[in-house]
């Protein structure tokens, strides 16, 4: 057990995740660093390595012009022509000159002079004496060495080549200098990127255990745990999501503590006063036959109760989880006119006028065991909680995509302040009232629900001079739903 949990409980889970996080934060990092260290140790010195070349081959360029020009003056390449013609020119700087006729023999050599008359096996040379400019170089040993070679041309002949070689110490110093200096860069570099990653990785991991943590609370059970974040980022914005969150959860854990609450008190009368008739009944061995008939007749009421009670449980159940909420088109003029048939009888008890004002074309996008409990429970109720001889009146009207329903009474009333809870199970205005009349405290949920799962809203405001008005609005059904 205690492996176990170590392995796969909160805790073991709490540092796997946290060491992930951070061992991808540093591999993350250690992949950036090493691009950016290779990037700064290698283009800049590849860069000055080309601009060197190229400077090099430039200066070889411009010298080898000169000394070519000059022998094109010659009317023969022989060692002499060629050592009196570069010995007009200036001081070249260079470190060799090698000068080859036609058919690439050494006719001048100031690197070494024994190489006279022999013939010269060099890249350049031969590329020279095929009419090309030849140029080469190579960085090394802290020093560009390099080796430039053009033709000798007469009368758009061939007659020779000139070879120049040059070794630049200077340049090479340059160029490890540079290297030194980004080596330098580098590791401040990377002594910055790791000391921004250290602070980096533990504000975001200690923001990422707030969050674990808070978490961890509200799965205990804690649903009024909230999470403190500062700062407008993802992380701020997912902890004020996670409070919100959690704020839902604490409302619907209240909601369902009360439910159960109040669904268990309004169990509890029934079942005691099936219990209390029961114990009478065969206690009392000398009760009289209508005595009895009698208990049994409010036993049967109670149960008729726990029967509703039950039934508008079950509706409330499928309404919160969206069963059987295939919607068709209803007209509120046939549901209405049935509803009415139904509660005549019970308007007619207390001389209850019930009266209805239907427009056209009012067919809302419903279901019929829906609609039939929407009128059912609003009109019942405009009854029930009406005066002897009042009146309830129900309009229907078209609007736009809209379908309005109100059910108006003359009742007694609903107090301003136990407006916004009305809708709230099991609440009642009068709960001595409403239970003399039957109710359960249910029926106006089961409305609210209904009409919000079909897209719609019901309101209630206060009628004068007396009673109040329950006003439904729902999407009309479109004639392109039927072809649909």
């Amino acid at each position: 057990m205690g492996r176990r949990g170590k392995k796969g409980g909160p805790m073991g889970g709490r540092w796997n995740i946290s060491h992930s996080l951070q061992m991808r934060l540093a591999l993350g990092y250690s992949c950036l660093i090493a691009v950016l260290l290779v990037l700064m140790n290698t283009y800049p010195l590849i860069m000055g390595q080309n601009l060197m070349f190229r400077s090099q081959q430039t200066a070889l360029s411009n010298q080898l012009v000169l000394i070519t020009n000059t022998l094109t003056t010659a009317d023969e390449l022989t060692p002499e022509t060629v050592e009196q013609a570069i010995g007009q020119l200036e001081e070249l700087e260079v470190r060799r000159v090698l000068v080859t006729d036609g058919a690439g023999r050494v006719l001048y050599d100031t690197g070494e002079p024994s190489a006279l008359g022999k013939y010269a096996l060099i890249g350049e040379v031969v590329s020279a004496l095929r009419g090309n400019d030849a140029f080469s170089s190579e960085y090394q040993d802290g020093a560009f060495s390099s080796r430039a070679a053009s033709p000798v041309m007469n009368r758009n002949q061939v007659v020779g080549a000139v070879c120049l070689y040059d070794q630049d110490s200077d340049q090479g110093a340059l160029l490890e200098e540079l290297q030194r200096n980004l080596r330098l860069i580098s590791v401040v570099v990377c002594l910055a990127v790791l000391v921004l990653f250290g602070a980096f990785s533990t504000f975001l991991s200690r923001r990422v255990r707030t969050l674990l943590g808070g978490i961890r609370t509200v799965r205990a059970g804690e649903y009024t745990h909230r999470i403190s974040m500062d700062g407008h980022d993802e992380l701020a914005q997912l902890a004020e999501e996670f409070n919100q969150l959690t704020g839902r959860l604490q409302v619907t854990e209240e909601e369902r503590r009360r439910f159960v609450s109040d669904a268990s008190h309004e169990l509890k009368t029934p079942l005691a006063s099936i219990r209390l008739l029961t114990d009478s009944i065969l206690q009392d061995a000398s009760i009289d036959r209508d005595t009895a008939r009698e208990f049994v007749a409010d036993i049967g009421e109670a149960a008729d109760r726990l029967i509703h009670i039950s039934q508008e449980l079950l509706e409330l159940n499928r309404l919160d989880e969206g069963r059987d909420m295939a919607q068709e088109p209803v007209d509120w003029t046939e549901q209405v006119e049935k509803i009415g048939r139904m509660l005549a009888p019970l308007a007619e008890e207390d001389r209850i006028t019930l009266e209805t004002d239907l427009g056209e074309d009012c067919i809302v996008r419903c279901n019929q065991e829906d609609a039939s409990q929407i009128l059912r429970n609003l009109m019942e109720n405009a009854i029930k909680y009406n005066v002897t001889g009042g009146e309830v009146l129900v309009t229907t009207r078209r609007q736009g995509a809209q379908v309005l329903l109100s059910v108006a009474d003359t009742g007694v009333g609903i107090p301003e302040a136990d407006m916004p809870r009305i809708f709230e199970r099991f609440y009642r205005v009068d709960k001595a009232r409403s239970r003399a009349a039957g109710g359960t405290g249910l029926g106006l949920s089961i409305v609210r629900d209904a009409v919000r799962h079909h897209g719609g809203t019901i309101t209630v405001q206060a009628r004068q001079p007396a009673g109040v008005v329950f006003t439904v609005i729902l999407p009309a059904w479109r004639e392109e739903e039927s072809g649909g």
